[in-house]
């Protein structure tokens, strides 16, 4: 009996946590929402990279103090390139600007994220989409929610009637993987319906949990693009795996986010 309470007190915890954050994450949103406009127009890698930091910065300022003390004795990890485990304890993985070169050119498809990682494991998320509105949340063993409505993923299992999506590479990426990138897209553009390609990771695998898409899958991915997504699908009754089909983690070098009735059909596609 005395187990069953701390379960139950350790949910209603991170629970309130949990809504702290996502409050958390729309005051950031509004902040960059503000900044939201015509195209920032850059000529250089550098000047590029100020911009980029500017809009880091201005929902850093806004996410780290609020979240830290939520949390005062949590790591922090705000490098949205970061990919591997983490060490031993909790972790805020958090992305400022998810999709922040696409906020730059004045399209929509852009975020704000905090994951609060527990020994490795997520066990809370919000990702807030600023120009819609829509929050998603997700707690370990208690659902994925759109606004306070449940999530599911999509009953669909036939590949071939389904809309699948994936993301791009890093910038920098290894060759290999580029090319494993275009060849996994050539297959899917064989076996599925619809072949989507977009940046950010995140507001595809959002797509997944509420049953828009049927699948995700990214090659190489980082922490802040995949472990709110992860959460997000496998609380809404999603199935997530590596491109071969083992189990995923964070040091994983690919993921696979699907409806259940279709994910052995898309590890294969991607496996040929």
């Amino acid at each position: 009996m005395s187990e069953m309470l701390e379960t139950t007190d350790a949910t209603a915890s991170d629970a309130d946590l949990l809504a702290q954050t996502a409050i958390a994450v729309r005051a950031a949103g509004s902040a960059l929402r503000d900044r939201f406009g015509e195209a920032v127009r850059y000529q250089t890698r550098e000047e590029l990279m100020r911009a980029l930091a500017a809009n880091d910065n201005t929902a850093l300022d806004i996410l780290r103090p609020r979240l830290m003390d939520l949390r005062p004795d949590a790591g922090w990890v705000e490098d949205e390139l970061d990919g591997g485990a983490l060490p031993p304890g909790e972790w805020w993985v958090v992305d400022p600007a998810e999709g922040n070169v696409i906020h730059l050119h004045a399209l929509p498809e852009w975020a704000v994220t905090a994951t609060l990682v527990r020994d490795n494991q997520p066990v809370l998320t919000a990702v807030h989409l600023p120009l819609t509105g829509e929050t998603y949340t997700a707690l370990s063993g208690a659902g994925a929610y759109l606004d306070g409505r449940p999530l599911h993923v999509s009953p669909t299992a036939d590949l071939g009637l389904s809309i699948v999506a994936t993301s791009q590479a890093r910038p920098d990426e290894d060759e290999k993987v580029v090319r494993r990138v275009g060849s996994s897209i050539t297959a899917m553009l064989f076996d599925a319906l619809v072949v989507r390609t977009a940046v950010p990771a995140t507001l595809h695998l959002t797509n997944v949990a509420a049953g828009r898409i049927d699948a995700f899958w990214q090659f190489a991915g980082a922490r802040a693009d995949l472990l709110p997504g992860a959460l997000l699908v496998t609380e809404a009754g999603g199935q997530i795996s590596d491109a071969e089909g083992r189990p995923w983690t964070p040091q994983s070098e690919s993921l696979v986010a699907a409806a259940p009735g279709i994910h052995a059909q898309a590890v294969a596609t991607l496996s040929r």
